[in-house]
């Protein structure tokens, strides 16, 4: 008996290192479904919602469910059900549940309900993409989008009753009606500049099938119907269809934008103090007396560059996060589509899953928006949320 016992083979700790790593995402999976659930209602705006993945406001419905937030009844949130919008069907069906089917009093009653307000993306539906009667490259009318003013009256009923307001790119922009866009920068002190851009790695037309025909075609029609660019770069869209490229080498030491963070965004919200951002971003001013910027673009422009730039009146450093200075309401302009991410969300039922970030998205992209949303989104929101839900107890 002694000797069969004495025989018995050993597990290595190689071994037991190997059924740990095994068992990991179990342990994980096991620690968030133990977390304590957290009511915190959203009331989330999205017009863009081309399928049902709901793209455009996937990383809020990550961020709320990993940190167990959750509607009145416990449940957590739905990302093909709890958003007010867009609502894509089969065969180029579709239904319309925004807010502008609401009366002022159901507003009101909303704005009691909701502890926060997210207006994720306002761009909309457009005929040509919906349709697919045409070159979804090309505009065409809408189906249906832009800020509507019943949105505005909700915004503005969460203000007044000290509660979070987070809205971020296209918001202000087209389709946006002007007095309404007006009414939301009067609202925060918020100023849109007319113009929006965007990282491009390549204006080459013969390579690049993404880009935009309207874009190229507006540039043109001012520039004697000439198109020469051939490298990356950024392109700058004006309201009253100008059209500014800023190309890799002949215009900029370095194509990409990058945000540059403060020492408070660092510090209070735990973001990188600097990430590349190539997606689309709006041009804005601040009024500093109510708000403050945590977080700036900056456009790497050479001399050539920066004249351009000076030429059209776009700045090379402009607002990437406003937050408002005081704490009688909590509101954050987000200066770019930072809600609109290649995530699964999936990977939002397991605690501690940003630790292996590094094994979901390619460094050597530079079009990749998966590192954005890990490194900098994740943590911003996640304590915008938490932070907020601790005052509200």
């Amino acid at each position: 008996m002694a000797t069969s016992l004495l025989n018995k083979p050993k597990i290595s700790w190689l071994q037991a290192l190997i059924v740990l790593v095994l068992l990991l995402p179990l342990w994980m999976s096991l620690s968030w479904f133990f977390t304590k659930k957290r009511i915190l209602v959203a009331a989330v705006i999205d017009k863009t919602v081309l399928t049902q993945n709901g793209q455009e406001h996937i990383s809020l419905t990550w961020v709320l469910n990993h940190e167990k937030f959750t509607k009145n009844d416990r449940s957590l949130y739905n990302n093909k059900r709890d958003y007010f919008g867009f609502f894509p069907e089969e065969k180029e069906e579709f239904r319309l549940k925004g807010l502008e089917r609401f009366s002022n009093d159901k507003l009101t009653q909303l704005s009691n309900d909701a502890d926060l307000a997210y207006i994720t993306d306002s761009y909309g539906i457009y005929k040509n993409e919906w349709y697919k009667q045409g070159d979804a490259k090309e505009r065409s009318g809408m189906v249906y989008g832009g800020m509507s003013k019943q949105d505005l009256f909700l915004l503005q009923k969460m203000k007044e009753k000290h509660k979070l307001v987070i809205t971020e790119f296209n918001c202000l922009g087209s389709p946006t009606d002007s007095s309404v866009r007006n009414g939301f920068e009067n609202t925060f002190g918020i100023h849109w500049s007319g113009w929006i851009g965007r990282y491009f790695d390549s204006f080459d037309t013969t390579k690049n099938k993404e880009l935009p025909r309207w874009l190229i075609y507006n540039y043109k029609i001012r520039h004697h119907g000439e198109w020469p660019f051939k490298k990356s770069g950024i392109a700058f869209i004006h309201s009253d269809d100008r059209v500014v490229i800023l190309e890799n080498d002949t215009h900029l030491v370095n194509d990409l934008p990058h945000i540059y963070a403060s020492t408070e965004a660092i510090t209070e919200y735990g973001v990188p103090e600097k990430i590349h951002y190539a997606f689309w971003f709006d041009v804005i001013s601040v009024d500093t007396t109510i708000n403050k910027i945590i977080a700036h673009y900056q456009i790497d422009a050479n001399k050539p560059g920066l004249a351009v730039l000076a030429e059209n009146g776009i700045p090379a450093q402009f607002p990437a996060i406003t937050i408002h200075s005081n704490k009688d309401y909590r509101f954050f302009y987000f200066s770019g589509d930072f809600c609109d991410n290649p995530i699964e969300l999936g990977s939002s039922y397991f605690t501690g899953v940003h630790f292996f970030r590094w094994f979901m998205y390619n460094k050597l992209d530079p079009q990749e928006r998966k590192s954005f949303f890990w490194t900098f989104y994740r943590p911003l929101v996640s304590k915008i949320l938490n932070e907020y839900y601790s005052l509200k107890l």
